[in-house]
């Protein structure tokens, strides 16, 4: 405390122990008032920081794991649901869910979700929780379960695999300056799953996260590709556009991230979509309990990783070999070459 109170711009205290505990949920109906309950923390690792004055900018937190890669990562910009269900229910559901009903939460009583939390950029002491897990890849919202609750601390959760028990360092960025503060992760002391068996469910949950993530992120950059190559006219550029197509085929509104279709009975040839959902969804079968991979999911990543090698296979001949040849004769023929977006 007293090193906080001589801090010129910001404090990050250190966090305690954090552990990853699946917590038990109650039957979604309010305890009555009679019930004797206590408070309980915030799931996750808390994290408590201070400011000497209101930021300049944004507030970073960013977790790191024992190599220095980024795990999760937070800003004070990040979005939030506004009116906040857990604190206005009454305000959310008259001006989001009378006109959205699909909106986050409005598929839920709303005495079930917690109130939100988010990095503050004002004077003062903070508190934020980590939620254990990865960063979410695709763009599916924050909500809580549609399931057993905790009447109005039901958190929110995200479509992303937790994170393995371990070392961490836990960064706060304020006004250009960064903090640093290990964490250590432990599991529930309850688990008896033997060594072996967890560095396995932990490497495979990782190499399946993170190929998921590379493949959404080529997938946005093959999306972007087509839009260019859209404005451009030629039949060698046509020809490149069907290829790009087998790809990374433009998102249908109705259609569901990692489903892979087939046709005539025969399994589809695998997409860069398809792909990041097919090792997202292998990684997250296997988040349900701390225990050794079934011989079904050790499969499914087998299956998983042989599509994206498939697709990557194609996906890099594209912007390796066909689109520098295309280049190469529209050069040649005096045209404009095409510029294929970053990554």
């Amino acid at each position: 405390a007293a090193a906080a109170r001589g801090a010129k711009d910001a404090y990050l205290f250190k966090p305690a122990p954090a552990v990853r505990v699946r917590y038990g949920t109650n039957d979604p109906t309010p305890w009555p008032p009679e019930l004797l309950a206590g408070e309980n923390p915030p799931p996750g690792g808390i994290i408590d920081y201070y400011l000497a004055a209101d930021a300049h900018g944004p507030v970073g937190l960013e977790v790191l794991d024992a190599a220095g890669a980024v795990v999760r990562s937070y800003s004070s910009d990040d979005s939030v649901l506004a009116p906040d269900p857990g604190r206005e229910p009454a305000k959310y559901e008259d001006e989001v869910c009378e006109h959205k009903p699909d909106a986050a939460d409005c598929d839920v009583p709303l005495y079930w979700p917690a109130p939100q939390m988010r990095l503050s950029t004002a004077a003062g002491m903070h508190r934020f929780s980590w939620d254990l897990r990865y960063d979410p890849i695709d763009d599916r919202g924050p909500g809580v379960a549609n399931g057993a609750a905790v009447p109005y601390h039901t958190y929110p959760s995200r479509y992303a695999p937790w994170a393995p028990a371990g070392a961490y360092t836990v960064r706060l960025t304020v006004n250009g300056k960064r903090y640093t503060q290990p964490l250590r992760l432990f599991l529930d002391p309850r688990v008896r799953t033997p060594a072996p068996a967890l560095a396995e469910l932990a490497a495979l949950t990782h190499e399946m996260y993170l190929g998921a993530r590379a493949a959404h992120q080529d997938a946005a950059r093959a999306h972007a590709l087509a839009a260019v190559l859209a404005k451009v006219d030629g039949a060698d550029v046509a020809a490149l556009r069907a290829e790009l197509d087998s790809i990374a085929p433009a998102p249908k509104p109705e259609g569901r991230r990692g489903f892979r279709g087939r046709r005539n009975g025969a399994k589809a040839a695998p997409t860069l979509d398809a792909v990041s959902g097919e090792m997202l969804g292998a990684a997250m079968a296997m988040q349900e309990a701390d225990v050794a991979p079934t011989a079904e999911q050790v499969a499914a990543c087998a299956r998983a990783r042989a599509d994206a090698a498939a697709v990557m296979r194609k996906w890099n001949a594209l912007v390796d070999v066909a689109l520098p040849r295309l280049n190469a004769r529209r050069k040649a023929a005096g045209l404009p070459g095409v510029t294929p977006p970053k990554a």
